[in-house]
Parts: C-alpha cells; structure tokens; sequence
C-alpha cells in the first residue's frame, strides 16, 4: 500500500478489498450497530458527491462542529473524497471562535451536530458571508434552506455515479491541503495548522510499520476527532483497516469499555488518572483482608513490571506468585477496560511516570507518544517490545529528531505543516530549515529515546537562577493526591515555588460528608480539615524535590478549573498564563507573606 499518496486513495482501496469486512460500530438505543466497509463506503460517497451537488470545489474548507460520533468519521472522509479539505471546531466551541475559525479558514459549509451547534452559528450568521449551509446531523432544516438535515445531503449524493465519484476523488493531489485544525492554544487566537494528505498518508505509514496496529484489532476511539490525535487513528484505520466502535461520550467510557472488550484504546493523562484514582478508592474501600490482598499482589506486580523493564524473563517463584496476584486482584481490574487490552496509548500531555509503572504492575502496558498538532500528532512512540517508562519513545520511521543548544526539541519529517493558515511570520518562526521547533524542551539517550522534561515557554527560572520544570512536579502530584484535580506551579522570578491546587469536586465532596465537613465545594476547600489532610501529600511531594523545587506555600482554588471559565484547552490541558492572572491577587500574597506557609 506505499503506492496510495492521499487519503481518498486509501478509502477507495479499503472499501474494495475489505468490504463486507466489519469497520466500525457506534450505539444504538439497544446495543451497538455494525457497519461494513462497504456500507461505510457508500455513505462517504453520498456525502462527498453531495457536498460537490452544493457547489463544493477543490480544496474548499467544510467544517466539522460536532462530538466525535462514527457520523464524524463518514463526513470527514466524504469531504476529502470530495476533492475539499476538513476544518475542524472542538464541540464547546463558543459563538465567537467558531466564526472566528470558519472565517478564517474559508470554510463555506459546515456540519453541525446537534440544534445547539445549529443556534452558534445562526446567532453568528451575519459574520459568516462565505457560508453557503450548515447540514446537521441531529438538528433541524431552516426554512430558507441555508441549514438542511444530513439526510438531505445523503439523498443529493445517492444518484451520483460510481465512476463520477471515483474521478472526483482520485484528482486530489499529495500536496492538496487536507484538514485545518485550529490550535486551542493557551493564549491569544488560536492558530489554523495546514496539513497535507501526505502529511497524513505518511503517519498512517508509519505507524503500519510499526505494526503498532493490526487489521484483527478493534479500537475503542472516543478522542475528539476535532483534535490531531483522533484523527492520525481515523486515518491510520483506513490504511491497515481494523475496526472501531466509535462514542465520544465522555462519562460513557468505562461502561463503554466492559461493553466493546477493545485491544486498543488511545487516551490522554487524565483518562489515566480518573482510573488509578478510582482502583486505589475501592480496594481502600474494601479494607481489611481484601486490601492486604491488593497491596500484596501491587507488591508483586512491581516485581514483576521491574524484571520486564529490564527486558527479562519472569520465571521461578516471582511467576507463580503474579499467576496468584492477577487472579485474585489483576484479572478484575483488567476486565474493568475489556479484558482483552494489547495496551494503551497515551499523548497530548505527559504521562506520569509513576502512572505507567503502577497500571504495569496489573499487567496492563500503557505506552507513551509524543507529537504536535503541527507534526500531524504522532512524532514519537514507545513501542509494545521496547518501552522506557517517563519517556515518549523513539521517532517515527522516517522522521529526524535532534535537539537545539538550549534544549528545545527539533523534528523534521512529512508529517510537517505546510504552515499557519494566514500567519507567515508564526510559520517562519516556527519551522525553520524544514525542522519544526517544538517549543518543548527535552534529552535523547543513547538509543535514542526521547524524555521531555518541559514546555520551553512553562519553564520556570527562580530570582536564585534555578530552572524548575513545573510539568513534571505537577503530574508527581496528581499521582500522590487522589482529591487533586490540577496543580499549577508557580515561581518564576520569585524566591521560591507556591502552588494554586484545584480539586475534583465529586472526590472532595464525598471526602468531606466522611470526614465531618459540611457546606458547599467553596466551603470545603477553606475548611481547616481539609488543608490539614492535604499537608501530608505536599510533604510526600516535597521529599523527592530539591529545596529550590519544593512547594512552600499553596492555596485551594475555590472551584474545579473548566473549559468554560477559561481555565483549559479543549483537549484539557491548564492554560497556564489564563489561570494565574485570574488569581494574580492570590499568587502575590504568597511572597508578600499573607498566606499561611504550607511546608
């Protein structure tokens, strides 16, 4: 298959040679419907052929503003073997920024999930010139026609022929912009990532020879496809040609594990942390026998996931006494995720390290990657045979990596943007040379295994001259404190490291009506109990940091952080400049010695 070079080649490759093959599954009211190959492939032709029905030309931007959804799947592949290129809108979008995205990338249609999606951008019409429809999956037709139901779309495309189709969809160029995905950024507009069908065909490479993936695999894809990780899965599907059950239902995630029984399943940290959170939460439930039992088999699991680090053969009596650990603790909580895992993949944000090794232990192998939305999301990976936890692996196949005398990391390779949709001077700045700076600042040991230590622009350098990396501080800390939401570090140019914590509220809360503190969230986070039971976590933190790292004094925020309040991106990381100038106040105080010290 290295002869395909866009997209709409490897759909119409797929579609031929594996069509009465299964390819994905998504719910139903009772169960999950299965599609075909074949029947996938006719939807994307209906879709393609009726965007070109509603005048779409070559390379002309269609939005997708919606969950991700297996509808998501059929409608971005129909406006690529449509000859267009995808603008991708995170589903929370609000008014002004989806207007701001569409405008700015040209967009001149746009699917709309649900009616609310249809209401943003009707409020939003007299700044959307260039819009011809919106077609909606779930919502409503206008009727003046400019928002038509997906089903409409679907009929305008069915009489089209075959033939018509496939010329339609085999004149896209290698070099043809293939999707625009706006950076949630943690500043400032977001920025429009041009990416190419090369760009893409070639991560698909790449991870097919890996062998990463297989055809006998079945994903479970939750993951915004409106982000560059979700959509490096979509189209590598399409090139080795596994199925996915598709739900991007949040809260639905672990019911939907047990349900679908995947062999693969890609996440982000938090994913990751909700679930250690919620193992070590019951088996302390539990208590007496059954927690000695699980404290035991974790003992012996560590043993374990130690002598496979170091590549060995478990053997003798460790192995006999894992048998007994993973039947009587390790099987139930792999049956929690499926039961029939291969491993995970992690990305977006760094994977704690301590996170990797306690799931490795229950015989469950999360393996770590590395890449940017401007490198087509996948540039490094741990592979299944050859992984070093607290790093992101090796490089991709064909890729280069090397890094700069400040430390920042450097990487070219096809996965490359072609540049920041109207912003020459970002592009120049960002991509020199054909080598794309990351802005993230890491080391390369001698078999070339990448460890990032930090975001260049997020490392913090104290009055005394101490670099501290607050990632890496952070990620320790949630591990430690099964109440913590988020934690921002804080000392630049200061004397010393503070900290603002956030909390989940759902965990603190039920802490709480434990522990004999009443009152609303804003009332728990000042009671004096519940600072006294988070002092030992910040002494546990502090014990593996040098003085000039540890945090000595914090503050509780009155409320979890959110993506409505501005506090995160729409893939969930803190947007760190946002949240501390909204308690610059309190931050000040650390230094001026209004606030208790913490240490």
């Amino acid at each position: 298959m290295s002869d395909f070079k866009t997209i709409p080649e490897l759909v119409l490759h797929r579609v031929k040679v594996s069509a009465e093959k299964e390819a994905f599954s998504y719910p139903v009211d009772n169960g999950w419907k299965n599609v075909t190959w074949k029947q996938f492939g006719d939807k994307v032709r209906e879709v393609a052929m009726g965007l070109r029905a509603l005048g779409l030309q070559n390379e002309e931007r269609v939005a997708i503003f919606s969950n991700t959804r297996y509808d998501w799947v059929v409608a971005d592949m129909g406006i690529l073997c449509g000859g267009g290129a995808t603008t991708t809108i995170y589903p929370s979008t609000k008014p002004d920024d989806a207007a701001y995205i569409i405008q700015d990338s040209g967009t001149v249609m746009v699917f709309a999930e649900l009616e609310e999606h249809v209401k943003k951008l009707t409020d939003q019409r007299a700044a959307l010139p260039n819009v011809k429809h919106v077609i909606t999956f779930d919502g409503k037709a206008s009727a003046d026609g400019w928002v038509i139901t997906y089903d409409e779309l679907l009929a305008k495309g069915r009489t089209a022929s075959q033939d018509e189709y496939e010329k339609i969809a085999r004149s896209v160029k290698p070099d043809s912009l293939s999707v625009l995905i706006y950076t949630s950024g943690t500043t400032g507009k977001p920025k429009g990532v041009e990416l190419t069908h090369d760009s893409w065909v070639y991560e698909a490479e790449a991870i097919d020879k890996l062998q990463l993936l297989r055809e006998d695999d079945l994903q479970f894809l939750w993951l915004p496809l409106s982000h560059s990780f979700g959509k490096v899965l979509e189209v590598a599907q399409m090139r080795i040609g596994f199925k996915s059950a598709v739900d991007g239902r949040v809260d639905k995630i672990v019911a939907n594990l047990g349900e679908v029984k995947p062999t693969f399943v890609a996440a982000v940290p938090r994913i990751f942390e909700k679930a250690y959170n919620a193992v070590l939460a019951k088996a302390k439930a539990d208590g007496g026998m059954k927690y000695k039992i699980f404290q035991w088999a974790l003992g012996v699991g560590r043993e374990v996931s130690r002598v496979k680090q170091a590549r060995q053969e478990v053997g003798g009596l460790l192995a006999m006494k894992n048998a007994i650990a993973d039947k009587l603790v390790f099987s139930k909580i792999k049956n929690r995720f499926g039961g029939r895992l291969r491993y995970f993949v992690s990305g977006s944000a760094p994977l704690a390290r301590d996170l990797a090794e306690f799931f490795h232990s229950a015989d469950i192998l999360i393996l770590e990657g590395y890449g940017l939305t401007e490198s087509s999301a996948f540039s490094f990976v741990n592979r299944p045979d050859s992984y070093k936890f607290g790093t992101v692996g090796q490089v991709a196949p064909n890729s280069e990596v090397k890094i700069a005398p400040d430390g920042e990391i450097l990487i070219k390779g096809r996965g490359i943007m072609r540049g920041y949709r109207n912003l020459p001077e970002a592009t120049n700045e960002t991509v020199k040379d054909g080598w794309l700076y990351t802005g993230d600042i890491g080391e390369l040991d001698a078999q070339g295994i990448l460890k990032i230590t930090d975001r260049k622009k997020d490392l913090i350098k104290t009055s005394g001259g101490k670099y501290v990396a607050p990632q890496s501080i952070e990620g320790k800390f949630k591990t430690i404190c099964p109440y913590a939401q988020e934690l921002i570090v804080h000392g630049n140019n200061r004397n010393f490291c503070t900290a603002l914590i956030s909390l989940t509220e759902v965990d603190i809360m039920k802490w709480a009506s434990e522990n004999g503190v009443s009152g609303t969230y804003a009332d728990v986070v000042k009671d004096p109990k519940t600072h006294a039971m988070l002092k030992p976590y910040f002494d546990t933190l502090n014990s593996g940091l040098a003085s000039y790292e540890s945090i000595k004094k914090y503050a509780i925020l009155p409320k979890e952080l959110t993506e409505k309040d501005g506090d995160l991106t729409p893939s969930l990381k803190v947007k760190r400049k946002a949240v501390e100038t909204k308690y610059k106040e309190l931050l000040d105080g650390f230094y001026a010695g209004s606030v208790a010290d913490a240490a």
